[in-house]
């Protein structure tokens, strides 16, 4: 119980700490190309976890590269996604769009492992995918291309986590990481080419982003999700990830002066609705 208990607190950390990511990359964005901003991000996050964990890496197996390379896949998908949407949609659409993730895990995890939705599933999938459209359509006629490409984030992160749960229970937390990280990084040096040339940055504020993105939000957060969810499961991981776009929308108002129309809240609060609905039966049960 002091596990999931502790389990739960360090997943929220890591939760806040994402939620400001949305604001530092958008505001990035206009002076670094997406893929450029990722490599730049985890190939730090790989130097520094090389170097912390050098003493594990003779432990090394080919059953943990294999883990961390399809996990990692799924993590460079969804970042490279939510990157692209972040340079044409809001920081706060952003987060709550990622959110959307939390209806997927329970979904995907149904038909993984053969087992039917719950009823709560069904009705939280039906509430976020309305408040999606509520969100994404501008006017009635054409759906926010950023909006779009972030929702191919939510997917990817929801086989991450799905993943992540399987992975971490036969595998060392932080070897896991490690190739995790270096996947990313190997797959978005390749993508760079594809959107744009190599560059430096040479702003401050660019370098904060990458630097915070890639201490605070891959190699701390990572970690912890890591090591933390073996003592939890994946649904109830998903359900404290259900606070991201909250302190997404929190940072954006305060940073970035972002706002909601009506038509927009009432999406927001259908996703948000939907998340907690989706969980209260795994929530009850824990």
């Amino acid at each position: 119980m002091k596990r999931r208990f502790l389990a739960d607190i360090s997943l929220l950390v890591v939760v806040i700490i994402w939620g400001y990511t949305f604001v530092a990359i958008k505001e990035s964005l206009s002076f670094i190309s997406p893929a450029n901003f990722i490599f730049l991000r985890f190939a730090i996050s790989s130097f520094l976890l090389l170097v912390i964990f050098s003493f594990k890496l003779k432990g090394l197996t080919f059953k943990t590269v294999k883990s961390g390379f399809i996990a990692g896949f799924f993590l460079f998908l969804a970042y490279l996604f939510q990157t692209i949407g972040l340079q044409f949609t809001t920081a706060s659409n952003g987060g709550f769009i990622t959110g959307f993730s939390v209806i997927l895990v329970p979904l995907f995890s149904s038909v993984i492992f053969k087992t039917p939705p719950s009823r709560e599933n069904i009705i939280g999938a039906i509430f976020a995918f309305i408040g999606l459209i509520f969100i994404s359509f501008k006017g009635l006629s054409a759906i926010n291309i950023g909006d779009f490409m972030v929702f191919i984030c939510a997917i990817a992160v929801a086989f991450h986590i799905l993943f992540v749960g399987i992975y971490s229970r036969y595998n060392d937390s932080a070897l896991l990481t490690v190739i995790q990280i270096l996947t990313v990084t190997i797959f978005s040096l390749v993508f760079v080419p594809f959107s744009g040339d190599f560059t430096i940055p040479h702003r401050s504020d660019v370098w904060f982003a990458i630097v915070f993105c890639a201490l605070f939000a891959t190699v701390v957060a990572y970690l912890i999700q890591t090591s933390m969810q073996k003592f939890t499961s994946s649904s109830h991981t998903a359900l404290i990830f259900s606070g991201e776009p909250v302190f997404a929308g929190i940072f954006g108002y305060f940073f970035l002066g972002e706002t909601f129309d009506l038509l927009q809240i009432v999406g927001c609060l259908l996703i948000l609705s939907g998340m907690l609905i989706s969980e209260l039966k795994v929530a009850d049960t824990l």
